[in-house]
């Protein structure tokens, strides 16, 4: 699709990944980036100055007043490159008359996938024993792990990833119990996985993984109360939003033994932390700090997305519907999240 003059385009927070595929996504000139490596807040908004449209990541924050200092620069248009819209207002851009865009399903295998690589790495103490291989240490000490087949796998939220997800479990001869605000039973007798209320799949499961998006409502989904009720050395994976999960509980839990382990590739306050590099300073969120002295932990820097085809869809989708915004035409099916 192209147009006379393309459409400028402010992209926050990107990486080098970021913009090989969002230039090779628009070599016919439809839409002209300008890449910006801070994040999107209040404060950085005057950045976007000429910009018609910004597209976000999931730690910038387009409260009202940077949605509000974006609409006075001039801005109509917000493309996130990613599924969830939590970081933006959506009734100030409503106010605004902002259209909000985002990429719902860029590559829900690459996630579940990550969900399995995560569990699978963590219970046979992979990094562990990788690490010691490095140094010549071949004894086996403090590697066992156990047997996924026969295991219960609980799965909170049955969207796309979730499904892919339970397929993949499926594989390894688990028993499954899911759990959804909207269950699909047929999806599930093809499935073979179970709907049964949440308290159950926590106290029955060896292993509860995350599949659902962040809301008010399922902020602190895992809090102590939840774990208080999860089978005693349960391992917990989360690959969805980090504040699904109360950190501060979840090291609690660990600390009395009630959790087994724990396979994290999000974290509530991950904003200003992932995707830089602090190697060479002293981390200052002390929760996470802890998070990662415990040996039954395995975190990884919110890369569950970062597959080639992830990427790939990521920036056409974003692309494709930035051309449409400036040809006047509407979004692609199922990406419009407000206009």
């Amino acid at each position: 699709m192209s147009h006379r003059k393309p459409l400028t385009v402010a992209v926050f927070d990107t990486k080098s990944y970021d913009r090989d595929y969002l230039k090779r996504a628009s070599a016919d000139g439809a839409v002209a980036y300008h890449f910006l490596e801070h994040r999107l807040n209040a404060e950085t908004a005057a950045t976007a100055a000429s910009a018609t449209a910004v597209c976000l990541f999931v730690n910038d924050r387009a409260d009202r007043e940077c949605l509000e200092r974006l609409h006075a620069s001039g801005v109509r248009l917000l493309a996130l490159r990613c599924a969830g819209f939590n970081n933006v207002d959506l009734h100030a851009a409503e106010r605004l008359g902002l259209t909000v865009v985002r990429v719902p399903a860029y590559s829900p295998h690459a996630v579940a996938e990550h969900t399995l690589a995560l569990l699978l790495a963590l219970n046979r103490r992979i990094p562990r024993a990788y690490n010691r291989v490095r140094e010549q240490n071949f004894s086996l000490g403090g590697l066992v792990g156990f047997d996924l087949h026969g295991k219960t796998v609980g799965l909170v939220g049955t969207g796309k990833i979730g499904r892919i997800t339970a397929g993949l479990f499926s594989g390894f001869g688990v028993r499954l119990l899911v759990s959804d605000r909207f269950p699909d039973a047929a999806w599930a007798a093809s499935a073979g996985a179970e709907y049964v209320p949440f308290e159950r799949l926590l106290a029955e499961s060896d292993i509860v993984s995350l599949h659902l998006p962040l809301t008010p409502e399922s902020r602190h989904l895992l809090n102590a109360s939840a774990f208080s009720k999860m089978k005693p050395g349960a391992y917990v994976v989360n690959t969805s939003r980090g504040a699904l999960i109360d950190a501060k509980a979840l090291i609690h839990a660990l600390k009395n033994g009630r959790l087994g382990g724990a396979a994290l590739d999000v974290y509530e306050e991950e904003e200003g932390v992932f995707f830089e590099d602090h190697s060479g300073d002293v981390l200052a969120d002390d929760t996470l700090a802890r998070l990662t002295t415990f040996p039954n932990v395995l975190i990884t820097a919110h890369q569950a997305f970062l597959t080639h085809e992830a990427l790939t869809a990521i920036a056409g989708v974003t692309t494709e519907n930035l051309a449409r915004f400036a040809a006047g035409q509407p979004p692609l099916a199922g990406t419009l999240v407000h206009a």
